[in-house]
């Protein structure tokens, strides 16, 4: 397999970030262009957090590439992918229903040898079709474009749930204006978590640190900065903040019961879902920053860093 020459980063929100920052940085960067696909009106936008963010792109030698995922045809798509020979994937849900397919189907047209699709998330396999969450279903469809097909060679980095979502207060777990926290399914219940920078810093490591042939082996390969359950979510916070929570639990089944009133509530899907436990978790034993020795934040350290 050829070497990588030329890198396309779809997106630079939060993940999309520190994805970027990690690759520009990386001891083997060596030669290679790193660039990110960006919506015209983001490269030309004068807000000034807009124009902070593009400027650091710019002192990292990141070019900036126009395109709009949504707007643009899938054929207009193809056509940049053409001039890549690795693309990364890392705008998320927010994209929009159908755009996970309609970007795998342009990479696979413009038969791109690298991709990493966007699947930074739970393990799509095991959860299966038909979940709570019925966005999940594409992410499915995209694995099954990927599997059918041998030109265009994929790696799926699984990494759980971004760790900041557990202490935002819109997701329901942990309060800390309020001192409370519930637990999704149960205080058993586990889920997997790691830090955006993690993820940036890991998937940098998989692409430039592994040779070609061994990152993208068709797989998905699963990461992890920590694998906890409610309880032991519970612990850490009341150790870090020397605080007393109240505590609760927050069913599958009166999850479900809402979610059958309010059909469309995003929250209500994640925490049928997450509540569920199945595909959420994995041992962090079996990780691949564990067997390579990656340093990650964990659930205390993350916590110890940002709650107090």
């Amino acid at each position: 397999m050829s070497s990588i020459k030329k890198i396309l980063v779809l997106g630079a929100g939060e993940l999309g970030t520190q994805v970027l920052l990690s690759l520009a940085q990386h001891s083997r960067l060596n030669k290679i262009v790193v660039s990110v696909l960006l919506r015209p009106s983001s490269i030309a936008s004068t807000q000034p957090q807009k124009v902070r963010e593009l400027s650091l792109l710019r002192e990292h030698n990141i070019q900036l590439v126009p395109g709009d995922l949504v707007a643009d045809s899938q054929e207009s798509l193809a056509q940049t992918f053409r001039g890549y020979d690795t693309i990364i994937g890392c705008t998320g849900f927010v994209a929009g229903r159908g755009t996970q397919s309609k970007v795998t189907q342009a990479v696979l047209a413009a038969e791109v040898p690298r991709y990493i699709p966007w699947q930074f998330g739970v393990d799509y396999d095991i959860i299966g079709r038909g979940s709570a969450q019925d966005l999940f279903d594409e992410q499915l469809d995209v694995r099954d474009l990927l599997r059918s097909q041998t030109k265009t060679r994929w790696k799926i980095i699984s990494t759980g749930m971004f760790i900041s979502f557990l202490f935002e207060p819109s997701f329901g777990v942990v309060d800390m204006e309020n001192s409370s926290i519930c637990a999704l399914g149960g205080w058993d219940t586990k889920v997997t978590v790691t830090a955006p920078e993690d993820i940036g810093k890991l998937t940098a490591e998989i692409v430039l640190g592994l040779e070609p042939d061994v990152a993208f082996d068709n797989r998905p390969t699963f990461v992890a900065g920590d694998t906890i359950s409610y309880a032991e979510l519970l612990r850490i916070v009341e150790d870090v903040t020397g605080r007393t929570f109240t505590k609760s639990v927050r069913t599958v089944e009166a999850a479900k019961a809402d979610l059958a009133k309010e059909p469309d509530n995003s929250l209500y899907k994640y925490q049928v879902v997450f509540g569920e436990g199945r595909g959420v978790a994995w041992d962090l034993s079996t990780t691949w920053n564990h067997e390579s020795g990656v340093n990650v934040l964990s659930v205390k350290e993350y916590a110890s860093r940002y709650l107090v």
